[in-house]
């Protein structure tokens, strides 16, 4: 699907019903791979909706998602050696079947 090094394109989702400052990533064969996360999406949605050049490479793929690479303005993002390094990532936590909290029943009020 993706290599590392391989162009990402970002888009605008302004129509996105979950959030309005959407975007998403898009490999370079034009298949979108996710979105960038809320909090960054933000600030990256200003950036493209002025107009600002943006490019974007894959950096890592992990077993959640991908980090990308992004420069502004003209820049190429680089990738570094240590950037490549393959880093041992925390084991997810297990989803427990059952959990801590029951919330008391709320009665209909008759």
């Amino acid at each position: 699907m993706c290599e590392v090094g391989d162009r990402i394109e970002l888009r605008l989702e302004p129509d996105n019903p979950a959030d309005e400052n959407a975007v998403a990533v898009y490999s370079a064969g034009g298949m979108q791979i996710g979105y960038i996360t809320s909090v960054r999406a933000v600030r990256i949605s200003a950036l493209l909706r002025d107009g600002r050049e943006i490019q974007a490479v894959l950096q890592r793929k992990t077993k959640f998602g991908a980090w990308i690479r992004v420069a502004f303005d003209g820049e190429r993002p680089a990738l570094t050696s240590a950037m490549l390094e393959d880093h041992d990532e925390p084991e997810a936590e297990p989803v427990r079947e059952e959990p801590d909290f029951y919330p008391d029943e709320v009665w209909p009020d008759d």
